[in-house]
């Protein structure tokens, strides 16, 4: 029967290494070595300074570098504050106003923000759905250079 006062361990204590003592001079930890200090630690690849093997091999495989596209994104916040009511928006005007970087190759999409209270004409590679929404409800244009 249980008693509270003479319950049996659950888990086994775990024995504690490096201290001296009752266990010898080594405690446990074998002789000398890294392994054998406090602190201790040799990582599992570590083949004692030789250049370990998986750095000796060539790198293999799949690298997404090549197809990545680059897109630059513009808030509607910033064109409400950059831009007057009517104004015609595409690339070039976007660089020229320090909103986007001219790098090559890249796209252009504006996104969606608090509001938009201005008509504005923008030509952009994409648009979210939210911000082709509220250009078109203040009566603005939206141009897609290319095909989506």
């Amino acid at each position: 029967m249980f008693k509270l006062s003479n319950l049996f361990k659950l888990v086994k204590k775990r024995k504690t290494v490096g201290r001296g003592g009752s266990r010898g001079g080594t405690s446990g930890k074998g002789n000398k070595g890294q392994k054998a200090r406090s602190g201790g630690y040799v990582p599992p690849a570590f083949e004692g300074g030789q250049m370990p093997l998986h750095r000796r091999l060539p790198k293999r495989g799949f690298n997404n570098y090549r197809f990545k596209k680059d897109v630059e994104i513009v808030g509607l916040d910033d064109l409400e504050t950059r831009f007057e009511s009517g104004d015609v928006i595409n690339k070039s005007v976007l660089i020229e106003k320090g909103l986007i970087q001219g790098k090559a190759g890249f796209t252009v999409k504006v996104l969606g923000g608090k509001g938009l209270t201005k008509k504005l004409n923008i030509t952009a590679d994409a648009f979210s759905i939210s911000a082709e929404a509220k250009i078109k409800e203040l009566g603005g244009e939206v141009r897609l250079t290319q095909e989506r």
